[in-house]
C-alpha cells in the first residue's frame, strides 16, 4: 500500500528565495506548505538590487514589470568633499539593451517590495505563506520528511516528500544536518536602516567620506518609497544607538550637517560581513537554498540574486522528479549551483576590498548574464561545438516573426516551466514524438518561426539542421546537428519527458 503524505514538497523560510521556489512549484500544480517563523513579512531594504539575469528570471515568473514598477533605477552617486563641494558619478555602467540581452540596467527596489509582488505573484497561482509557523525538527527515512511544525495553535507533525531550508544564514536546516559552513568573517561590521528624514534630496545616492571605513556614510532614496537606506561601517565591537535620535547623531559626526535629521526608523540592522559557503547543498531528501547555502557581503548586489537563482535552479527539477523523473537528476541541483556560489562569493569579496578604497564602479560582471552551467552533466553537445552558445550557456533572446508575420521573442517561447525544442531548416520534426512539457518549434522559410533578421542564426551560431533544447530555466540543455538528432530522445528520457500517448 502506498504511503500517504500531507503534502509533496515543505519549503522552510518565505525570504526571495522560499517565495521562488513556491512560484515555481504552484505554476508547475505541485502540493507544497511554505512556513515562515515571522508573525509578518520581513520589511527590510536588505537586498535592493535586482540585476538583469535576474530581470530575465521574473519576466518568466510573470512579475518583472510589477517589480520595474514597484521601484526605479539607481540615482546617481553624490560623493561630498570635505569642503561641502560634491561630485556626481554614475553608480553602475550603463550600457544599451540588446536583442539578445534585453536587460542591462540593474534595478533598485527595497527587498520588501520585491517580496510583495512575488507573495502577489503566488497568491494568483492559489497558495500563500504561512507566518508565525515554524520548523522544530525534522527525521528523514528514504521514503520521506517527518517535519515537526508549531504555529499559535499547537505543534503537529507533517509527512512529506522532500524539505527545502530557505531559511537565511543562520538556517535551523543547516545546523539539524551537521552541514559545514565554512568562510571568514570580513572584518568589516555595518548598520544598515531604512529611515525617514529631512535634509536631503531624493535625486542622488548621498556618499560622504568614501574610502574612509571610520567616517563613510551613504544614503540612499530608496525608489518606490519615502525612505532612505542608511548604510555606515561601524566598529566591530560595541553598541550602536539604532534609534532615530542615535542615527541623527551619527550623521551629525560623520558629516558635520546638522540638518540632515531622521525622523523615524522602519527597520535597522547592526551586521558583521561574512563570505561562507555550505559544504553540500543536500541531505537526502533535504535541500538548503539562498542564504542558508551561501552567504556574501553586500558589495555587488550578488546575494539576493543568487538566492532566487537557487530555488529557479531546484524547482523545476523537484517538480520533474515527483513527475516521475530519474531521482538522480536532484543531484544536478548542486553540482550545478555551489560552483556558482563559490563565484559570487569571491566576486562580491573582491569588491568589498576596492569599496574600501572608495572605488564603488559597478559593470557586467554583477549582472549574472554570463553564469551558466556548461561542465553539467546536464549539458550535452554532439558534435562539440567552437563558436555560438554552447550547451549550459544562458540562451539569448532574439527577435523574429512567427509564420503568421506577427512580431515574437525567443523568451516568449521560453516563458513558462516546459522545455523548448528549437529546429533551424530542418526538413521536418518527426524525429520528436510529442512530449508533455515539451514545446517544438522549427525556423524557417517552412517552420512557425521566421528568423527575418538572422538574429537566431547569430546569436546562436547555428547551421542548416542543428537542434536546441533550452531547459525550463533558460539555459541550453542540448545541441546537436541535424544527424545526431536522434540523442536528444535519449537525453528527454533522461530527464522525465515522456512520449505522449498514441505519439
Amino acid at each position: 500500500m502506498a504511503e500517504t503524505f500531507d503534502t509533496d514538497i515543505l519549503i522552510c523560510g518565505a525570504g526571495a528565495a522560499g517565495l521562488t521556489l513556491a512560484i515555481e512549484l504552484a505554476r508547475r500544480h505541485v502540493a507544497f506548505r511554505i512556513i515562515e517563523q515571522l508573525d509578518s513579512p520581513f520589511r527590510g531594504s536588505r537586498g535592493k538590487g535586482i540585476q538583469p539575469r535576474s530581470q530575465e528570471i521574473f519576466e518568466d515568473l510573470g512579475i518583472l514589470d510589477r517589480v520595474v514598477a514597484a521601484g526605479g533605477v539607481y540615482p546617481p552617486q553624490r560623493e561630498y568633499r570635505d569642503d561641502g563641494s560634491f561630485k556626481d558619478s554614475v553608480a553602475v555602467e550603463v550600457t544599451d539593451a540588446t536583442s539578445d540581452e534585453p536587460y542591462h540596467i540593474p534595478l533598485l527596489v527595497p527587498q520588501f517590495l520585491t517580496e510583495r509582488v512575488m507573495r502577489e505573484r503566488l497568491a494568483e497561482l492559489g497558495r500563500s505563506v504561512e507566518y508565525g509557523c515554524a520548523l522544530k525538527s525534522f527525521t528523514q527515512d528514504a521514503a520521506g520528511v517527518t517535519a515537526m511544525v508549531a504555529n499559535a495553535h499547537g505543534e503537529n507533525s507533517i509527512r512529506v516528500r522532500y524539505l527545502v531550508g530557505t531559511d537565511g544564514g543562520s538556517s535551523f536546516v543547516r545546523h539539524a544536518l551537521e552541514i559545514g559552513f565554512p568562510g571568514k568573517t570580513l572584518g568589516v561590521r555595518a548598520v544598515v536602516a531604512d529611515v525617514m528624514l529631512e535634509g536631503l534630496g531624493r535625486d542622488a545616492w548621498h556618499r560622504f567620506n568614501e574610502g574612509s571605513m571610520e567616517k563613510q556614510i551613504a544614503l540612499c532614496p530608496l525608489a518606490g518609497t519615502a525612505l532612505f537606506q542608511l548604510q555606515a561601517p561601524i566598529p566591530l565591537e560595541g553598541n550602536v544607538d539604532l534609534s532615530a535620535q542615535g542615527l541623527t547623531a551619527t550623521i551629525a559626526n560623520r558629516t558635520g550637517r546638522t540638518e540632515i535629521i531622521i525622523r523615524s526608523v522602519s527597520w535597522a540592522s547592526a551586521y558583521n560581513m561574512n563570505a561562507r559557503l555550505a559544504d553540500h547543498y543536500r541531505s537526502g531528501r533535504i535541500f538548503i537554498a539562498g542564504d542558508a547555502a551561501h552567504i556574501h557581503p553586500p558589495t555587488g548586489g550578488q546575494g539576493l540574486n543568487t538566492s532566487l537563482q537557487d530555488s529557479y535552479n531546484l524547482g523545476w527539477k523537484l517538480a520533474a522528479v515527483l513527475n516521475s523523473a530519474p531521482a538522480a537528476l536532484l543531484d544536478t541541483y548542486e553540482e550545478e549551483r555551489r560552483p556558482i556560489a563559490a563565484e559570487v562569493l569571491g566576486l562580491s569579496t573582491r569588491l568589498l576590498g576596492s569599496q574600501k578604497h572608495g572605488d564603488r564602479r559597478r559593470g557586467r560582471e554583477v549582472h549574472q548574464l554570463d553564469i551558466g552551467y556548461p561542465q553539467s552533466s546536464l549539458a550535452f553537445e554532439q558534435p562539440e561545438r567552437e563558436h555560438g552558445v554552447l550547451a549550459g550557456d544562458r540562451a539569448p533572446d532574439a527577435p523574429a516573426l512567427g509564420a503568421g508575420g506577427q512580431p515574437v521573442r525567443l523568451f516568449n517561447l521560453f516563458k513558462g516551466p516546459h522545455w523548448t525544442l528549437l529546429g533551424y531548416e530542418v526538413e521536418n520534426h518527426d524525429a520528436f514524438p510529442a512530449r508533455a512539457g515539451l514545446h517544438i518549434h522549427t525556423v524557417g522559410a517552412k517552420g512557425d518561426i521566421v528568423d527575418d533578421a538572422g538574429h537566431i542564426r547569430n546569436f546562436y551560431g547555428l547551421a542548416t539542421g542543428d537542434w536546441v533544447l533550452v531547459r525550463p530555466d533558460g539555459y541550453i540543455g542540448a545541441i546537436v546537428s541535424s544527424t545526431e538528432a536522434p540523442a536528444v530522445n535519449s537525453y528527454l528520457d533522461r530527464v522525465g519527458l515522456k512520449v505522449a500517448a498514441g505519439a
